[in-house]
């Protein structure tokens, strides 16, 4: 499992094996991480970045894993450990591919070149194939890179969490008329997610506007564009997410 002995010294160091995580949360900072990993002689053992970054249920320790935990930054350089649900899958689409036709009417020779998810992303958007999912076509990119979220709270079960100044960062931020579309991209196949990657930026933007924010997962596969939409019933519930829709798609020029 990832990173395992650097968590088992980590939750020894610290008592976490005592502690009764159906009471609430463990609170650990990137100090304290560090510090415990630091007679480790590789980098992936002790780099307090790269032992946190849990974003998918297999990347998670075998402590974690054993326990129904997971991981969420609460502040820059600060973090909870908590028990519950912190990941969602992402199904797979049945439904039959559809062919979709590019609106541009000129071929994108540079977008041939490379593979990257931003890339895939862009050019399902110069496409109007997000436009075309959101039924929006004033969709218009405003969101890239890296920010932090203001201050907020929710709930993992019964525990409440508070939030603040922690770092997000989108693959890409479409506004509209009436709607603020932010999308989480990934190459390959992607069996689940952790819910954060949607749920912060989610939180993020949804104090900043009294636009509706909609959050789209989006993966390339092959010549599959494939669209996953969730939306949280519960802005204040980390697990009221869940799929509005989905759709797989192959974009073809008509030129």
């Amino acid at each position: 499992m990832a990173h395992s002995e650097s968590w088992n010294k980590i939750f020894a160091d610290y008592n976490i094996y005592d502690h009764d995580f159906d009471e609430g949360p463990f609170q650990i900072t990137a100090g304290q991480i560090k510090k415990a990993c630091q007679n480790f002689t590789e980098v992936g053992q002790k780099e307090v970045r790269i032992l946190c970054k849990q974003d998918s249920r297999e990347d998670r320790p075998k402590v974690f894993i054993e326990r129904g935990l997971f991981l969420l930054p609460t502040k820059n350089g600060e973090y909870v450990i908590v028990k519950g649900e912190g990941y969602v899958d992402i199904p797979e689409i049945e439904r039959t591919q559809e062919v979709y036709v590019s609106k541009l009417d000129f071929p994108l020779d540079t977008s041939l070149v490379g593979n990257s998810e931003m890339q895939h992303l862009d050019f399902a958007y110069a496409s109007s194939l997000i436009r075309s999912f959101m039924k929006d076509e004033s969709l218009v990119l405003t969101i890239r890179g890296r920010k932090y979220t203001p201050e907020f709270s929710f709930k993992v079960g019964t525990h409440h969490i508070n939030v603040k100044s922690v770092q997000t960062e989108v693959d890409a931020g479409y506004e509209g008329r009436s709607q603020v579309v932010l999308v989480e991209a990934k190459s390959g196949s992607t069996q689940n997610v952790i819910i954060r990657q949607l749920y912060y930026p989610f939180r993020q933007w949804q104090a900043r506007t009294q636009k509706n924010v909609i959050t789209l997962f989006f993966q390339k596969s092959g010549d599959t564009y494939s669209i996953w939409n969730f939306q949280f019933n519960n802005i204040e519930d980390y697990n009221s997410i869940e799929l509005a829709k989905s759709g797989r798609f192959r974009i073809v020029t008509d030129n």
